[in-house]
């Protein structure tokens, strides 16, 4: 049965792009909110960038044996109350006039460590939700609204930040979230309790979890690649709208189209992944898509205004196309070859590496913002992130079409 007609997929669905819709204006809003009313610097920028991903660093781990201890729907509707409430107090401090970077930076963090949980939750509950031999598809279609998102929200965040201010523009993301709790709260398939572990023990269940990603080698190039582009990429969010608005001279709802440039590759990418695995094999489109797209994010430093927007731009949508084909590929390859009782475990895993290394990467762009300048900063960024598919390419997926079924693989240490 094509997901179209699978009711609690819909609701699933529709939350979750409801949800990627506001969190997309937020990631957009509150940067601008902080270097263009704020002020802050590029190591405040780097800060309040590392905030909102450094929970995966310090929780990761722990959040993946708890989500294996749990049923997994409850859990994500709590998160997602949660930063709903953190995120609205943002605009309610910018109303009494008491809102400050610290603020900003608190509340990243809180939305973070929520986000862990919520995320490791989510790529979990997936698998039990709609089966195994419609994860792609499924992958597929909720990409494609993370990707849509990506799209308007930036675009709709700047031109609101401009218009109407930029705290008043959080409001849309607390909105989302609150929205995404009440289809997940619809959903009306009972999910089946958890196995319980026989002797639970903290330090075992995440070194079981860290043994199968990093035993398989496939796993581990991944990983390797996803990881190093992060980490990159992190570097590239200390000082990307402080080069948009500053270096490029570009106003804020420009900034905020510039940064939805993307999104429109990555709508293409989520709508033509799934095709694109059964033309050119689930194998090729993790490694063969980003050595043919990835390397156009290298226009980014080259953006200015008026007609100079349109080539970067360009450039950008087909890049993210690439980004998204391989997500696709990847993380539909890693929720079908794990065991039910370790997918909290392993997506937790492997979160633990690849967003734990985009905070770290933050940091490192806040003071080379501050030493090298932003335009060199912004340089190392794309040349970096690029340069993680060289991991691909050394990986056994160059010599596969297809992956391995799920009975075949086995983790090796």
């Amino acid at each position: 049965m094509a997901l179209r007609g699978h009711p609690d997929f819909r609701r699933l669905w529709a939350g979750d792009t409801i949800s990627q819709f506001g969190a997309s204006v937020g990631v957009t809003v509150i940067p601008l909110l902080a270097a263009g009313v704020l002020n802050a610097t590029p190591f405040e920028m780097g800060l309040l960038a590392a905030a909102s991903t450094i929970a995966f660093l310090l929780i990761g781990l722990p959040a993946g044996v708890w989500v294996d201890r749990v049923r997994r729907k409850p859990l994500m509707i709590a998160m997602d109350v949660a930063r709903a409430a953190l995120v609205l107090s943002v605009p309610i401090a910018w109303w009494l006039g008491a809102l400050g970077l610290p603020q900003l930076v608190v509340v990243s963090l809180a939305v973070g460590v929520c986000t862990v949980f919520f995320d490791v939750a989510y790529q979990s509950y997936l698998p039990s939700l709609v089966g195994r031999d419609q994860l792609v598809e499924g992958n597929s279609k909720l990409q494609a609204s993370l990707s849509v998102a990506e799209v308007s929200g930036p675009a709709i965040g700047g031109y609101a930040a401009q218009l109407l201010g930029a705290a008043n523009g959080v409001l849309a993301t607390g909105i989302g979230y609150l929205t995404s709790a009440f289809f997940l709260v619809r959903i009306k398939k009972a999910e089946p309790a958890p196995d319980r572990h026989p002797d639970p023990h903290l330090r075992r269940e995440v070194v079981e979890g860290l043994r199968f990603v990093f035993g398989n080698v496939t796993l581990r190039m991944i990983v390797a690649c996803t990881g190093t582009s992060n980490f990159f990429h992190g570097i590239q969010n200390a000082v990307l709208v402080l080069f948009l608005l500053d270096v490029a001279g570009l106003s804020e709802g420009t900034a905020g189209l510039v940064l939805s440039a993307g999104g429109v590759g990555g709508v293409l990418g989520a709508a033509f992944a799934h095709r694109i695995g059964l033309l050119v094999g689930q194998a090729r489109m993790i490694w063969l898509i980003p050595v043919l797209t990835w390397p156009f994010t290298l226009a980014l430093p080259f953006v200015s205004g008026g007609w100079g927007l349109v080539l970067p731009m360009a450039c950008l949508a087909v890049s993210t196309f690439g980004i998204v084909v391989y997500n696709v590929g990847q993380v539909s390859y890693r929720q079908a070859i794990c065991p039910d009782h370790l997918l909290g475990r392993m997506n937790a895993s492997i979160r633990w590496v690849v967003w734990g290394a985009t905070p770290l990467g933050a940091l490192l762009g806040g003071g080379l913002g501050s030493w090298s300048g932003i335009v060199p900063t912004l340089w190392v960024s794309v040349v970096g992130s690029v340069g993680g598919m060289v991991w691909l390419l050394l990986s056994p997926l160059r010599s596969m079409r297809d992956l391995p079924a799920a009975t075949s693989v086995e983790a090796h240490g």
